[in-house]
């Protein structure tokens, strides 16, 4: 993946595809993140691992921007609650922090271009995943196919909560502390390197470069860094959080 000099557009006319963390309402930290890897709407596509609205000060100018600019995303958990929550299906937290997506006057259309983005997608040659992939799947992308946000479904709540789990896809009762054999990181149980699975979720683990994984989800929201991969140059760019927004990692 790694090219040099400047991509040429490819038949879908983009030039860089630039993967971004969990945002989660940090519109501030989004603004400069594509600031800084010179993005450019017309040419390169911006593809964000999900969990882009709550616990930040910012979620719906966080999507609005997201929309404005065509980016191409896959739900997290957090996106789930929100649309969830503005169904009527579940109660709001007190922790949450979307109420200006509620309140905003172009709700409907925010919440209407949120719930048809999909659970999983490719782009690059890389499949884009919230959280994690089953073991047992074989095309995720079909696994995935179809699901309401609206409704849970084993399959999605795999998909986007996942950390650890068995060969089998049994997940713990918690991930902290991490719990011991046999559960594992999802990711150990891939058979193959390919295609390169790029994913969010996890803060306290961190940024994870490995042969066949991007892990992108370092901690804005907490008060670390907002971080892109772009894909055509195999590079990595960061952008400091303001300050920390939440004070208990999840």
């Amino acid at each position: 993946m790694i090219c040099s000099g400047v991509p040429e557009l490819d038949e879908t006319g983009t030039r860089r595809h630039v993967f971004v963390g969990d945002v989660q309402g940090c519109w501030r930290e989004l603004e400069g993140l594509l600031e800084a890897v010179d993005f450019e709407a017309a040419h390169d596509a911006l593809v964000s691992v999900g969990d882009v609205v709550n616990r930040g000060p910012d979620s719906a100018e966080t999507l609005r921007l997201l929309r404005s600019i065509g980016a191409r995303l896959v739900l997290g958990n957090h996106d789930l609650h929100l649309l969830r929550v503005a169904e009527g299906g579940r109660r709001p937290r007190s922790s949450d922090t979307f109420g200006d997506v509620l309140d905003a006057e172009d709700r409907e259309e925010l919440l209407t271009w949120l719930a048809a983005q999909p659970f999983a997608r490719m782009e690059a040659g890389c499949l884009v995943v919230h959280a994690g992939l089953h073991p047992k799947w074989e095309d995720p992308i079909a696994e995935l196919a179809g699901l309401d946000p609206l409704e849970p479904h084993p399959a999605t709540d795999f998909a986007t909560r996942v950390r650890f789990c068995t060969a089998k896809g049994k997940r713990p009762k918690g991930d902290v502390p991490p719990p011991k054999k046999p559960f594992r990181p999802w990711y150990e149980f891939r058979e193959s390197t390919k295609p390169t699975v790029v994913f969010g979720h996890w803060a306290a683990r961190g940024l994870v470069v490995e042969k066949g994984l991007r892990g992108l989800d370092t901690g804005c929201v907490w008060g670390g860094r907002l971080t892109a991969w772009i894909a055509e140059e195999d590079r990595l760019v960061h952008v400091d959080a303001r300050r920390a927004y939440q004070s208990v990692g999840d």
